[in-house]
């Protein structure tokens, strides 16, 4: 419950309190800061077991280690100024979020789940958490013995930052349209997510049946720890391109705090519930060939969805984007954009 609290407010805090131009950069920074800390996450275990290569669980000083760091995370959320304080280098400013009651907040919430955009954004939401269960338990847990895994969540996290830099750069300076690097950036990630997954169903189909008897160590298997090494280490990579991308279009698909805090809770929760659902599908012994395509199958069927979310729903106009034209009038829409407000009527029309 407290993990659901702060992904909320984080998202609603990293989508609407950037520039519209540089929303990506900000979502890039907070992506490797948050990385940092798996990084770290990695270290101790690594470090604190490095000589107890046929342990079973880490020992006390890492859950030490751990409550230490959270404790200085909290400490530290307090200098976060609301957004009636956040004035942007452009000089405007983070809208003020206002408090309705808990009824037509309800109300508001409710309303998200016969929103058009947010019913494209399910499949990803879902999936986007979704081989956590596999890659943890079933490539890093059955593989390597205990140290490795350490070292190997170490380099995970770390290419989660290489990974959102990467994206963050594509989707704010690539190029002039803001919907062409939308696509663009979905089309990487399709290409990257095909070959990787493909070679994940290599690897898998070398212990179909779940047993993996000589653990791999970085320092005494030699190659054969080199593939499932590169291999778990793209999951990463392309783990934060794919969330760096979706943060990316929520924040563009409103600027004002208070819709963006419930699409990101909206997202967040998604997530959650196919996170827990992945979850009891590997604690139920699913084979796991199966459990990988799975996840292939929800990541190729997201993408589309996403392309089709970017096409109808974000604003090429960034000025525009952040809700009023000159002279505080509200943009009005482009000729070429007809189709896609008719598409968005018949939408909402269809789902109500």
């Amino acid at each position: 419950m407290g993990a659901g609290l702060l992904w909320a407010g984080q998202g609603a805090i990293m989508t609407s309190y950037p520039p519209v131009t540089h929303k990506s950069t900000y979502i890039s920074i907070f992506w490797s800061i948050f990385n940092l800390g798996g990084v770290i996450g990695g270290l101790i275990p690594f470090i604190l077991n490095y000589h107890r290569t046929q342990a079973a669980s880490v020992n006390d000083g890492t859950y030490i280690a751990f409550m230490c760091f959270m404790s200085a995370g909290m400490v530290l959320s307090l200098a976060i100024l609301p957004p009636s304080r956040i004035v942007r280098d452009n000089g405007s400013r983070a809208t003020a979020v206002t408090y309705p009651s808990v009824s037509a907040e309800g109300i508001e919430i409710l309303k998200l789940f016969a929103n058009w955009k947010m019913l494209l954004i399910i499949p990803a939401a879902s999936r986007s958490n979704f081989f956590y269960s596999y890659q943890f338990n079933n490539v890093n847990g059955i593989l390597f013995n205990l140290r490795t895994k350490g070292l190997n969540n170490v380099f995970y996290w770390g290419a989660q930052m290489i990974g959102s830099l990467a994206i963050g750069y594509l989707l704010d300076f690539s190029f002039r349209s803001r919907r062409k690097r939308g696509l663009i950036g979905i089309s990487v990630i399709t290409v990257l997510g095909t070959a990787i997954w493909a070679g994940g169903l290599a690897n898998q189909l070398r212990y179909t049946d779940g047993k993996w008897p000589n653990k791999l160590d970085f320092k005494d298997s030699g190659s054969s720890y080199a593939g499932p090494f590169a291999l778990y280490f793209s999951y990463g990579l392309l783990d934060a391109m794919f969330q760096s991308l979706w943060y990316w279009v929520i924040g563009a698909l409103a600027d004002d705090s208070e819709t963006l805090s419930r699409y990101s809770g909206f997202y967040k929760g998604v997530q959650s519930a196919g996170a827990a659902v992945a979850w009891q599908v590997d604690e139920h012994k699913t084979p796991l060939v199966w459990q990988l395509i799975v996840n292939w199958v929800l990541t190729t069927v997201s993408n589309p969805l996403l392309a089709l979310l970017v096409m109808m729903a974000v604003n090429d106009d960034e000025s525009a984007a952040r809700g009023k034209g000159v002279e505080g009038k509200e943009p009005e829409p482009e000729p070429e954009d007809i189709w896609r407000q008719n598409f968005k009527i018949a939408m909402e029309f269809y789902l109500f």
